[in-house]
């Protein structure tokens, strides 16, 4: 079965209508994103910035699509906003922008940024020491940037269990310079590693709970195998649907499928 048929078929809608998106890049981290809004995260949608908040970061940002339709779903942005997405005058574009969006933390798209902000934040509430949780959503070929790895650096060195990473594990990484064993590489970093089922519910909520409930003073990273274009048989994987948008006849049957539930 396919999972959150109603946030996928938005996001193809909202792609065809502007003509604008990474469409399987956001159909890959749509079900980790809703499990952290619907299960996991302590936030306030009509008080986005109380002081008591949990944070999420988007690094891999031109996955953002996925990330509005959960913002909307939870009252944290307004419809009319998530209509308007990639129009003339919206606050919605094709990458996150924290000065105009609510519940946008940092403004990313750029691979390799939104992390080490990630890590900052961690590090100043565990200086505050606030028991906040921050939480940071990167791809796998973004974990080819050298400030990825420079992060997670620090993040072990000054002990912040409060920051969970995870990785969007859909194998982008494989079509350049492929990481032949990711896990052990965040474990070589001094991470507690957890690998996930992506979209699956109660694996993503297990595997949030070990973070949560973790005692010693590692960072956590969670390795959410993924397919790119999850849900869509004929654009799952890599190649001309990286950036491609939809046209009629294909969004008719995009929607079909999705709708049918089988994957």
């Amino acid at each position: 079965m396919i999972l959150n048929k109603d946030l996928r078929i938005k996001i193809v809608e909202l792609i065809f209508n502007a003509k604008e998106g990474h469409l399987p890049s956001s159909l890959s981290i749509v079900d980790i994103i809703n499990v952290l809004y619907s299960k996991i995260l302590k936030f306030n949608a009509k008080n986005i910035n109380s002081l008591n908040r949990d944070y999420f970061i988007l690094s891999k940002g031109h996955g953002c699509v996925a990330f509005y339709v959960v913002l909307e779903k939870f009252n944290i942005i307004k419809k009319k906003d998530l209509l308007k997405y990639g129009s003339k005058n919206s606050i919605l574009g094709g990458h996150p922008d924290c000065t105009q969006i609510p519940g946008v933390e940092s403004s990313t798209g750029s691979l390799g940024h939104g992390f080490p902000t990630a890590v900052g934040v961690s590090l100043g509430l565990n200086i505050q020491k606030k028991k906040n949780k921050v939480y940071c959503l990167l791809g796998d070929g973004e974990c080819q940037e050298g400030t990825i790895w420079e992060a997670a650096n620090i993040a072990t060195n000054r002990k912040l269990s409060n920051i969970c990473s995870i990785i969007d594990w859909n194998g982008s990484a494989k079509q350049l310079m492929p990481i032949e064993n990711i896990a052990a590489k965040w474990k070589a970093f001094g991470w507690n590693v957890h690998l996930a089922d992506g979209h699956n519910e109660k694996d993503l909520v297990k595997k949030f709970n070990l973070f949560l409930k973790n005692k010693n003073q590692k960072p956590t990273v969670i390795i959410a195998k993924t397919i790119k274009g999850k849900g869509i048989p004929f654009m799952q994987g890599h190649g001309k649907w990286h950036h491609k948008v939809p046209n009629l006849e294909e969004l008719k049957l995009i929607k079909k499928i999705l709708k049918n539930g089988k994957n």
